[in-house]
């Protein structure tokens, strides 16, 4: 089957079956690789990226429920909150093996987007649901912080 995309600001046109996970779709059709598999249940969110500016795990999301909302991976997160976060957490130094950081900093964004100033218990219940293996859970919280202040040091 055929279906039309906006990701990142741009339409594709993909030939994939209806259940093929929107993960699939990013990194093995439009070599979009930066959205990172992890454990392939939506538990660790590696792979988050997302809809219409909401959180989602692309290796939950089926293609066919993409419909015409919007998809935004880590290589299209806007000069927002997202441009915010990523800056963030380069000046925190944040990754240590940075497998899961893109599903991180797409999950602050989302966060920052919906909360110019989240309270620390809107920071840990956005972020709860992702798997750090390098435990840099501190250093993710400060580079949220640095992020709500306004960025560099």
């Amino acid at each position: 089957m055929s279906f039309s995309l906006t990701i990142n600001g741009k339409p594709y046109t993909v030939d994939a079956h209806a259940d093929t996970p929107l993960l699939w779709v990013l990194r093995d059709h439009l070599n979009l690789t930066g959205t990172k598999y992890g454990c392939g249940q939506g538990l660790c969110g590696a792979c988050t990226v997302h809809l219409d500016g909401e959180s989602a795990r692309s290796c939950q999301t089926r293609l066919a429920t993409v419909g015409n909302r919007k998809v935004t991976t880590i290589e299209g997160l806007a000069a927002t909150a997202g441009q915010r976060a990523q800056e963030a957490w380069i000046v925190e130094q944040v990754p240590q093996c940075g497998y899961c950081q893109s599903g991180q900093i797409m999950e602050a964004a989302a966060l920052l987007a919906k909360h110019a100033k989240p309270t620390p218990k809107q920071v840990d219940e956005a972020m709860s649901g992702l798997i750090c293996r390098c435990g840099s859970y501190q250093a993710i919280r400060l580079a949220i912080a640095r992020a709500v202040a306004g960025g560099a040091r």
